[in-house]
């Protein structure tokens, strides 16, 4: 690049030096005391740039500015743990490619020189700068800058806006400005738009002040008059209660407050008669006692007793989730028993969009209670839950308090949304502040920093959500009732679609029953090639895609109804997203299908082997995890110590290299359950052995071949189900999952419960 240098580089915390001008500053950060020595001792210019964030002691690069100003330094003397420089600018530079070198900073300069456009209008502006500029200095009765009454050329004009940048503009971003300007007529510009504002603003502060003035002046006669008007009252006996808050007086007084409301709202109300009306402090009074009375106290909702129609409008609401359904009516039962409103906190675990904050709105339907929710994502501030104190400008209840203002009744069913979100910092740890909440031993006394009085929650229902139990603090997890929502299964997703979403979204757009339709075969297509995930969010926006399609068919082309085919959906949503697993179509030998539960649901998950001569290497590929790979290493040593076992010559590990490969190498994998896959392919290939294409196996494995119990057996074998799977090898541990797996998958596929991997290799091999 043309007319670049390399040069020190002084980077400053807001200080800036304009060309043609002098400043001195102070240099303490070692990387720019070395800068100024190095200029100092080589007798070559500096740059000085300012950095962006000012609180910062080591900026980043990419957060110094990239216009800076080449500087000459005059002089320097020493201080006590700092140089003082004075240094004189020359001109404005870009810079380029910061690197630190022998504990100083260098950058690449590229020189830049004044833009001019027209030397008259540069005259004219110079001229009608020097005239802003005599105002000012009859205002400020002192000499702004020695300006010069003729003979204006370009450097008295470039002079003129430097140094007005220079003293005059506050502000790092603003002076930058002026440093990035190379043409003089915009500076200049810049120059009188800045005069002119300020000239405008002392104006526009001069009438604020005159109003001000006479505003105290008539607050200060009101407030005599007032008080000259309560003291007549009181001697006339008609007391001296201001009108505006007569309401919530009477409010308390006829209401059925608690004694310790009551007591703290006539001590407010007495501190608020006290106070002049235009006072800053009647209005926080008056907005605490807004919140005092407005907090339901004593109001209550009428629970529906009815265990048969809560489990109507339960079922009606969701597909499926029985074990929170059965938990739901427990609680309904329990109630009527003991006759206690004493509620559980129950907190729903599972993947994003199976329901659970819906979920939560069907138990507040079915209870006949009212329904807050509150959301904790990303809350990090404690006030936010236990509100800020009165003494703070704009202070309120925390989020708790709101929520029960909003539900109106002590008793309502309250939503904690992603409790597993919440962050700490400086200003507390929320988690601390939720334990009062969410402890049934204390949340009968809850306190509020606003509120001050305690509160009641314990006749609250509540109901939190996470994504990850792991996540939720340890001291709240311990009072939570966990009930874990796992992903939809693919007919769990077809009845949902077919009972709730179809018609919503038909609802939603305004077709008819006649109108539309889809079936099942087509909602299960949807299902496997469109969308990938563990709820069906993605499934009902697809769905509603195609009845929007289909309005726009009828209204637009004059079609009566519209039938959704294979053909229709490629057409108006596209080709398939996503491969839909299918099981390999004859025997192979090294290949074995394995299943995966992953946070979209079941999936099967073929491993295959080949070996080939070399030195006994191990190469494994497909992005495994750390607990797959240690997978790999066990099945290899146990068919290494039990080679003789199997027929194996040892000499066959040190003269060939094995190679493990999961497909999809795009998609991580990780999970202890491929151990027995992992074992099978390695035999299956060493001893050249077909395994049958129809078997499917899940399990972890043992040095000593022993086969462990895994976790998503249900969504496992749904997998392998939809694959055309006839056989599915489990470990015998999990043979009490096999309750929560589908009828219609078990009377399809033959489960084998195994022990040992011996077992597997039976079931598995084609001999």
């Amino acid at each position: 690049m043309e007319n670049t240098k390399k040069l020190p580089l002084l980077c400053t915390r807001g200080a800036f030096v304009f060309p043609l001008q002098t400043m001195a500053i102070e240099v303490g950060r070692p990387l720019s005391v070395g800068s100024v020595n190095f200029a100092a001792d080589n007798n070559v210019n500096i740059v000085i740039s300012s950095q962006m964030d000012l609180t910062k002691d080591n900026p980043p690069y990419d957060e110094i500015y990239k216009y800076g100003v080449i500087c000459r330094i005059k002089s320097s003397s020493f201080k006590t743990d700092h140089l003082r420089v004075t240094f004189s600018g020359l001109m404005r530079c870009e810079i380029h490619n910061i690197q630190e070198e022998n504990g100083a900073l260098f950058c690449d300069c590229t020189a830049l020189s004044d833009v001019v456009d027209d030397y008259l209008e540069i005259e004219v502006l110079t001229k009608k700068a020097i005239s802003e500029f005599n105002i000012m200095a009859q205002k400020m009765r002192r000499p702004v800058f020695n300006l010069p009454s003729d003979n204006i050329d370009l450097t008295v004009a470039s002079s003129l806006a430097d140094s007005y940048a220079q003293v005059f503009v506050q502000g790092v971003a603003e002076k930058q400005k002026y440093v990035e300007e190379i043409n003089l007529k915009n500076r200049l510009m810049m120059v009188i738009q800045s005069v002119y504002r300020e000239r405008q603003f002392e104006t526009v502060e001069k009438e604020i002040n005159e109003k001000v003035k006479t505003r105290l002046e008539e607050n200060q006669k009101d407030y005599f008059l007032r008080e000259k008007l309560r003291a007549i009252k009181e001697e006339l006996g008609d007391g001296g209660s201001y009108s505006d808050i007569d309401d919530l007086k009477e409010k308390v007084e006829n209401e059925p407050f608690p004694a310790n409301v009551k007591a703290k709202a006539y001590e407010e109300f007495k501190h608020y008669e006290m106070l002049p009306p235009n006072s800053g402090e009647s209005g926080v009074v008056r907005s605490y006692l807004e919140w005092l009375l407005g907090v339901p106290w004593y109001q209550r909702s009428i629970d529906n007793d009815d265990l048969n129609k809560a489990s109507e409008i339960l079922d009606e609401d969701h597909y499926g989730l029985e074990k929170v359904k059965e938990r739901i009516l427990e609680y309904l039962a329990v109630k009527q028993i003991t006759n206690s409103l004493k509620s559980p906190i129950i907190c729903l675990v599972g993947p994003p969009g199976v329901g659970k904050t819906s979920l939560a709105k069907s138990v507040a339907r079915a209870l006949d209670r009212k329904f807050v929710k509150v959301s904790l994502g990303g809350v990090h501030d404690e006030a936010e839950i236990r509100g800020h104190r009165r003494t703070y400008l704009g202070s309120m209840p925390g989020r708790i308090i709101q929520g029960m203002k909003k539900a109106g009744t002590l008793n309502p069913v309250f939503l904690i949304d992603e409790i597993d979100k919440m962050a700490s910092d400086y200003k507390g740890d929320p988690s601390s502040a939720m334990l009062e909440v969410l402890d049934p031993e204390q949340n009968r006394e809850f306190s509020d920093h606003y509120l001050e009085e305690p509160y009641d929650l314990s006749e609250v229902l509540f109901i939190a959500t996470a994504n990850y139990a792991e996540n939720i603090p340890a001291a709240l997890y311990d009072r939570l009732e966990i009930i874990n929502l796992s992903s939809y299964t693919e007919i769990e997703k077809v009845n949902i679609a077919r009972k709730h979403l179809i018609r919503k979204q038909m609802e939603l757009n305004g077709l008819k029953k006649s109108q539309f339709s889809i079936s099942d075969e087509m909602i299960a297509y949807l299902i496997q090639y469109y969308t990938r995930e563990a709820g069906v969010r993605q499934l009902e926006r697809l769905i509603g895609a195609l009845c929007r399609k289909s309005v726009l068919a009828i209204v637009k082309d004059g079609r009566k109804s519209i039938k959704i085919t294979r053909k229709v959906i490629n057409e108006w949503i596209g080709h398939e997203k996503y491969e839909y697993g299918t099981k390999e179509s004859k025997d192979q030998v090294g290949v074995v299908t394995g299943l995966a539960y992953t946070a979209f649901g079941g999936d099967i998950l073929p491993i295959e082997v080949n070996y080939f001569d070399g030195k006994g290497k191990l190469v494994v590929t497909g992005q495994l995890g750390d607990v797959m790979q240690e997978s790999t290493r066990i099945a290899l040593d146990y068919i290494k110590a039990n080679a003789k076992h199997y027929g194996i010559d040892m000499a066959f590990f040190e003269t060939h290299d094995i190679h493990i490969h999961c497909p999809e190498g795009a998609v991580p994998k990780d999970g202890p359950s491929a151990g027995v896959t992992l074992t099978t392919a390695l035999l299956s290939a060493i001893t050249n052995t077909p395994v049958s294409s129809d078997v499917a196996m899940t399990g972890e494995i043992t040095l000593r071949g022993n086969v462990l119990p895994i976790g998503g057996l249900k969504e496992k074998s749904m997998a392998a189900h939809r694959s055309g799977i006839r056989k599915i090898i489990i470990p015998k541990n999990n043979v009490k999952d096999l309750d929560d797996v589908p009828k219609e998958v078990k009377d399809a596929v033959e489960f084998v419960p195994v022990e040992k991997i011996d077992k597997v290799i039976k079931e598995a091999f084609v001999r």
